[in-house]
């Protein structure tokens, strides 16, 4: 799929570990998943179909995998999601891979949205 193709579509799920090692060899062992590190906290994973990550030392809890979502338009979703009621949890930072931000819906359900790297 090309980057317009994955605009607005879940794209990337997060979930919370205590420790990235366990996590890895639990999901390879099991669902064969192939890793990428990103330094010792963090891992990204590959399932054959969709892409997420583990980032280590947050105790995981039920239901707080964070889902990711695909935009080309970073500062526009930004805007649309303080428009209709979200609020903006984390302002748009860099990462590895682009850049992000997080924000809650008015359900209260954390997601985030991220897009390619300024160039």
């Amino acid at each position: 799929m090309s980057q317009s193709e994955h605009d607005r579509r879940i794209d990337y799920i997060e979930f919370p570990v205590s420790d990235v090692a366990v996590a890895k060899r639990f999901y390879s062992a099991v669902f064969g998943w192939e890793f990428t590190d990103y330094g010792p906290d963090y891992t990204s994973f590959v399932d054959g179909r969709l892409s997420g990550g583990f980032r280590g030392g947050e105790a995981a809890r039920p239901g707080n995998a964070l889902i990711v979502i695909y935009a080309t338009d970073l500062e526009g979703v930004a805007s649309a999601v303080q428009a209709a009621g979200g609020h903006i949890t984390q302002p748009t930072f860099d990462f590895p891979g682009g850049r992000r931000f997080h924000f809650r819906d008015p359900s209260g359900h954390e997601l985030a949205v991220w897009s390619d790297p300024i160039t």
